[in-house]
């Protein structure tokens, strides 16, 4: 119905452009295209959340320009609407498999955001083998100053929502082990561990970052290295492309 409606014709290989998070000061939008805009921007945000999970990233970003949308906005939705209309086949396949069991990936891209220096989160929870059961991509509402405070600020932001899925399951009678938490940075991993800044760079973080240090303490949660390769989250934290998009979104969606 999105596709039958919204007016773009054209296909595209991936849902956004390099530029994605890049404000200019462009033309602004009429009356007309600023309602299409802000229509078919919750049409996506529907899809996105739960079916096709690779478009969050660039859903995330128009939902913050519905209110200001420019000719630059309408042409990224556009591009957006290019990339379903090239790919109406695909999903997710949910798969538990032998054991029960919550995971999730958790990644940030340090000061994408170059108007506000603010960086980007993405998290994927995955109950069982393979497949999304939730996903988010948002801007941080901080600004950080490496790397891997942007990692652990994002850690802290959205764990939550893995140990609440882990206590849903526990009360339906599951036997679950502590989540999985899938980190790909070393230095994010030393702070968790040791509970608290470990040199002047990182003294300045604020300690509520840290709360996660006594979930891994008391057993309910462990954090485990993956390798950057493997890190799916990622296409959640900016516009991946090429041969980087196919591979994550593969593994993000676990459509093989």
């Amino acid at each position: 119905e999105i596709l039958a409606d919204c007016g773009v014709t054209q296909v595209a290989s991936t849902p956004a452009s390099p530029m994605l998070f890049d404000i200019r000061d462009a033309e602004k939008a009429s009356g007309d295209e600023s309602k299409w805009f802000h229509s078919y921007t919750a049409k996506m945000l529907y899809l996105s959340k739960r079916a096709r999970p690779e478009c969050l990233t660039t859903v995330a970003f128009l939902t913050t320009r519905v209110n200001v949308c420019d000719k630059d906005d309408l042409g990224k939705l556009r591009r957006l609407l290019a990339y379903l209309r090239g790919t109406k086949e695909r999903g997710i396949i949910l798969r538990i498999g032998e054991r029960m069991e919550v995971r999730t990936y958790i990644d940030a891209a340090y000061g994408v955001h170059t108007s506000s220096g603010k960086s980007h989160t993405g998290c994927v929870v995955v109950i069982g083998e393979g497949g999304p059961v939730y996903n988010k991509s948002s801007k941080q509402k901080i600004v950080t100053k490496s790397s891997t405070e942007a990692e652990l600020v994002g850690l802290s932001d959205s764990v939550s929502q893995a140990l609440h899925m882990r206590n849903f399951l526990v009360a339906q009678g599951y036997v679950i082990g502590p989540i999985i938490i899938h980190q790909d940075n070393m230095s994010c991993m030393a702070l968790i561990k040791k509970g608290g800044p470990c040199s002047e760079r990182s003294r300045h973080i604020s300690i509520r970052y840290f709360w996660l240090c006594s979930k891994v303490e008391s057993g309910e949660a462990i954090v485990v290295h993956l390798r950057t390769e493997m890190m799916f989250a990622n296409v959640l934290t900016k516009p991946v492309q090429g041969s980087a998009f196919v591979n994550e979104r593969g593994m993000l969606t676990n459509w093989k």
